[in-house]
Parts: C-alpha cells; structure tokens; sequence
C-alpha cells in the first residue's frame, strides 16, 4: 500500500495545472465513449443534522491504464469557524488485477482542483464571442481559489475579479490572497451577490448552499456560470439556461437546482448537452449572446481517479509516499 499524504500530493500537482486539465479532459471524453463506469454517489448524512455530510464516489475510468477506485469525502461547513478546512477526503485506488487496494492518497487537494479543472475546461469549451477578461467569484473558499487558477490557464486575458461572500472578511482575506499569489490581478469586493452577478459575463458559484437562493436575473446576456455548488441557482433561472452538464443521471440528484429542475419540468429537455460530448465532438461555437448558459458539474469521480493516479505515478517515479509492504493480510501479493 502507497500512502500520499498532503505534502506529497501538492508536490505532484503544483505547476501541473495543464497536466490536470488535459487528464480531466480526457476522463470526460472516455466517459462520453462508454469507457468509464460510475454508480450513483452514496450520501451518508446525520440524524436531525441538514449541514453535514460525507459523500461516497466508486468509479472506473477506461484507457491504456485503467484505473478503479472510491473518494470518500466529507463536507463539514462548521469546520470554518474552527479554523479549519470544510472538505476532508481520502482516495483509495485499487490493483485492476487483483482488486487489491494499493494506494491511500488524501483527497482534499485533488478534489478541489479536479473541481477546478472541470470549471475552467468548461469555460474554455463555452467561450463567449469576445474573450473572457473578468469573473465573478461567488463563495470566497478553496475551491474557488482554484477556480481562479485554472481559469487563469486557460484564459489568458482574464485580468479582473469581483469577490463575493457572505462573511465579507472572507472575501477581503480572498483578495489580500490573489494579491499574493496571483500578480497583476485587479480585485474588487462586492456588497451584493446581484452587483457579483452584473459584473462580469463570467461567473463561479462554489458556496455551500444547501438550497436555491440566486437568480441568475442580473446577470448580462451571454453570461456563463460555472454552476460547481450546484444548489445556488433557483428553478425559474435552471429552466431559462442553455444547460451543460457532465452527467444528467448524476447531476439531476440530492436536491440539486437541476433536480429541483426536472421535477418542476417533468422531464429533462432543458439539459442542452454534456460537456464530454462537447468535447468529444466538434468545436462547438461560441455560446448563446442572448441567453445565459450555466455548466452545472455533479463532479464525477472519474475524475478524481484520474488525477489520483496522475499524483500516484508521479510519486512512484519520483520515489515520494510512505509503503507499507504489511498492509494487507499475508504481505504483499
């Protein structure tokens, strides 16, 4: 058993960030051709507790190397007022010859920039008619910190954000970070969610909304919001959307807005396509100048497989983790 613990797995995917996006890539692509098996997600929740939660992933992605795995991560939003982080996860990966569970790998890292990856792929393939240059960050937390990373990889004109949070001092400590972190970015603070929404035709939901409390009203035509918390948006602004998602069966659960959606629908006819479809195909245009379109991602776990055995592979290259040869009965096989 390979054992990856925080350090090693930010040492695998620090400045690999076209690395990650060209991996998720390619698990979406597999899972649009079949190649790729996923059970629903199992939510273990709590007794007269509606915050808390921990969410199972079992997953097989397809390929040259295949890989089979579960993420079992937990979302705690208390955690923040303790000082610590809402999300923890550990990945296990398992022998594809003998169903061996061969590598333990912490899982909070690599969940939130597969998230992030998603996201920003997403905007790449839904690009607008002009090039994106400014966002909207709505819920000033890790996940939409990476969030920035990656959009900041793939569109490279984006050189302004507007912030939003509940607790405004998250969100000036979230500007303070990108002036650190992320040189030549402007940053601004909004009072409202709505003025966030107007800023930009750009825009990242990852809060920890538990049920839908944004229209996507004051947005501007053409707007494309990264959907990622996927309970913020109400059922009026789903059912007006050009919708992408990554997997309607998945996406279209547990209360999502597109859950919430389909049963105000009765059907499914307002999910436009998937984004492994997008990708597999042709280039798709430029997206809807008039409307707003909104990539609602469930977050698969193949794609948490396939950044695991990214960091795995790497580790095992480079000789990093810990490996307990007695961690199975009998030694290793």
């Amino acid at each position: 058993m390979l054992i990856l613990g925080a350090r090693d797995v930010r040492q695998a995917l620090d400045g690999r960030e076209r690395e990650v996006l060209a991996a998720v890539r390619e698990a979406y692509v597999r899972h649009a051709r079949g190649e790729s098996a996923i059970p629903h997600s199992v939510f273990l929740r709590f007794p007269e507790d509606e915050r808390n939660r921990i969410i199972g992933l079992p997953a097989y992605l397809g390929g040259e190397q295949p890989v089979a795995g579960m993420k079992w991560i937990s979302s705690f939003p208390g955690n923040l007022e303790l000082g610590l982080e809402r999300a923890s996860a550990a990945i296990i990966l398992n022998s594809m010859r003998t169903g061996h569970p061969e590598a333990l790998i912490e899982g909070s890292l690599v969940s939130a920039r597969r998230t992030a990856a998603s996201a920003a792929l997403a905007a790449a393939t839904l690009a607008g008619e002009q090039p994106d240059t400014g966002a909207a960050l709505i819920g000033c937390g890790v996940i939409n910190f990476e969030v920035l990373r990656f959009l900041r990889v793939v569109l490279p004109a984006l050189d302004t954000v507007t912030l939003y949070d509940r607790d405004r001092v998250r969100a000036e400590e979230f500007a303070a970070r990108c002036a650190r972190e992320q040189p030549g970015l402007k940053t601004a603070v909004a009072d409202r969610p709505e003025d966030a929404l107007a800023a930009h035709p750009l825009v990242s939901l990852a809060t920890t909304a538990a049920t839908p409390h944004l229209s996507t009203g004051p947005c501007r035509p053409g707007t494309l919001v990264l959907h990622v918390s996927l309970r913020d948006l109400t059922v009026e602004s789903v059912l007006s959307a050009v919708n992408v998602v990554d997997d309607p069966d998945h996406v279209c659960r547990a209360a999502t807005s597109l859950h919430l959606a389909e049963q105000e629908a009765g059907d499914r006819e307002f999910i436009t396509a998937t984004i492994g479809g997008l990708l597999a195909g042709p280039a798709p245009g430029p997206r809807d100048p008039r409307r707003t379109t909104v990539f609602s991602p469930f977050g698969l776990g193949i794609l948490d497989l396939a950044l695991a055995d990214l960091v795995r592979r790497g580790a095992e290259a480079g000789g990093g983790g810990t490996r307990l040869d007695d961690f199975l009965p009998g030694g290793a096989p």
